[in-house]
């Protein structure tokens, strides 16, 4: 392990949405070389809770040693989406690895995700380990903040078990010199911390069922935490337990659950920036214009740049602003959506917006044009693009600050979990096929039998570009027949970065020796 484990640069906020937030003049120096400044820190309620919004902060990381969108990384691991960007290419070397699994030690994008998940775990440590020394910290607030922590810490380790699945367990700050000796853990223990720190926060009586969205959107709720767990579970493939906590998110379904969920009328209605934190959303990252940021703010962007990313390289026409070309779509999602309601809401046609506009006869081309960049297909990613409508005028770069968050976990998304998850458990097949149904009549479409084939499609239609498929088709088993390049036994997972190998006792991913 190298830095990103133990030196962090605390992110604090100044405004309502909880990491959305500006640098500050907080770094985190490692343990056993502390500077005055941490020894002098967590010694109060405001600056323990400064603290728990650095936990929240890598969550909407978007660039790192290069563009770092952990959304638009897997979406380009999957079958849904290809690097893209400039042609020839590659543009960015390392989506382009992972998109066509040229991953090794030294390129991909494993250092990136790697960094962005152990840092988090470190503020994680270093907040539950120094919050007793906060005297006005109440009983109340303390249990709360832990509950959070601990839910964001499972978070991190769970991304990091899926991605690399060899990992140090770390869950105390360490010192410097302890870097060198650390060892890998066990999966099954990373698991069972994982599933400890969950259970925690879900007994926490201070974590509350819902909060008050216009001072702590994106703020953990006890729904959330229920709703990682069940995840965690279904990864695990402890089918019962994971759909005993996703029958206490989802509730009744096509009803209101108690913590408030309830699906969407309209299924557009689930992205627009407009409609944050809406009954559907269980756990939402949240990214904001505020900090009206520019290229200085490289490594600390409270803007969604994957927006930015994601659209047609200069376009000029109508809706849609231009954007960079990334994760065209592939015609094997856009064959599969076309006949489906949720299609002209998840594929954007670009191709066909061209061609149907007016030919301009002093140019004797169509009004409405764009570059065909790397991979293109003619179709990108609707559910996050950039909009005309989107944009405000800032101080700084518009297309680094667009506010669009991403819902990592939603209602549909649990639905579909706890269906599968009875289907595997042999039990309660009228509740499965009553949760696939609610997915589909929602966009209007009638039932199929709730098999776990038709559980799985569902998934792919209503769930495209969400960052799902990849990790999907790994634990299906799928992977390889569904994923050009893919290399059963050795493309499941990243290899461990290099630079967190040198010097080390990490041992290194099978098949990238």
């Amino acid at each position: 392990m190298k830095k990103s484990i133990l030196y962090t640069a605390i992110c604090l906020i100044a405004i309502p949405a909880i990491y959305s937030c500006k640098k500050s003049f907080l770094d985190v120096s490692p343990v056993g070389n502390e500077t005055s400044l941490e020894s002098q820190y967590y010694k109060t309620a405001d600056q323990v809770f400064k603290g728990l919004v650095s936990v929240y902060d890598p969550l909407g990381s978007e660039t790192g040693s290069s563009y770092s969108s952990k959304l638009g990384l897997l979406d380009v691991a999957s079958d849904d989406c290809a690097a893209g960007g400039a042609a020839p290419g590659p543009d960015q070397v390392n989506w382009t690895a992972w998109d066509k699994f040229t991953v090794n030690e030294a390129q991909g994008p494993q250092g990136d995700l790697w960094g962005r998940n152990y840092t988090g775990i470190y503020r994680a440590n270093l907040l539950l380990t120094k919050m007793d020394e906060a005297p006005d910290l109440t009983a109340a607030l303390k249990g709360r903040y832990a509950a959070e922590a601990k839910f964001l810490r499972a978070y991190y380790y769970f991304d990091l078990v899926r991605l690399f699945k060899n990992v140090p367990l770390i869950t105390t700050p360490i010192s410097a010199n302890a870097i060198y000796t650390v060892e890998q853990a066990k999966p099954e223990e990373v698991y069972a911390q994982i599933e400890k720190d969950l259970g925690d926060a879900i007994a926490e009586p201070n974590l509350p069922n819902t909060v008050p969205i216009a001072t702590e959107g994106g703020r953990i709720t006890k729904g959330a935490a229920k709703a990682l767990l069940g995840k965690v579970y279904l990864y695990e493939e402890k089918w019962a337990n994971a759909a005993a906590q996703f029958a206490d998110v989802n509730g009744t379904p096509g009803g209101t659950s108690t913590y408030g969920y309830h699906l969407l009328a309209n299924f557009p209605d689930i992205f627009k920036p407009t409609n944050k934190f809406n009954t559907e959303s269980i756990f939402e990252i949240v990214h904001t214009n505020k900090a009206q940021q520019d290229w200085g703010s490289w490594g600390a962007f409270e803007g969604n740049v994957w927006v930015q990313m994601i659209g047609a390289r200069g376009y000029n026409g109508p809706v849609y602003a231009s954007g960079w070309g990334f994760c065209p779509l592939t015609s094997s999602l856009v064959n599969v959506l076309k006949n489906d309601p949720r299609y002209p809401y998840t594929c954007a046609n670009i191709d066909s917006i061209s061609l149907a506009s007016p030919i301009d006869p002093g140019t004797g081309k169509h009004t409405v044009t764009y570059e065909a960049g790397a991979d293109n297909t003619g179709f990108f990613i609707e559910k996050y693009a950039p909009k005309i409508a989107y944009k405000t005028p800032l101080l700084g770069l518009t297309e680094l600050n667009y506010n669009l968050d991403y819902i990592e976990i939603r209602l549909a998304d649990t639905y579909l979990m706890e269906a599968e998850a009875l289907i595997h458990s042999g039990s309660n097949a009228a509740r499965a096929q009553a949760l696939l149904d609610a997915v589909r009549s929602r966009v209007g479409l009638p039932s199929v039998p709730a098999t776990l084939e038709n559980i799985y499609t569902e998934r792919r239609l209503e769930l495209a570009t969400e960052g799902h498929r990849f990790f999907d088709l790994v634990r299906w088993g799928k992977a390889s027949a569904n994923i050009p390049g893919f290399v059963a036994g050795k493309n499941e997972l990243l290899p461990i970065p290099i630079g967190d190998l040198n010097g080390t006792k990490l041992k290194q991913n099978p098949g990238y020796n």
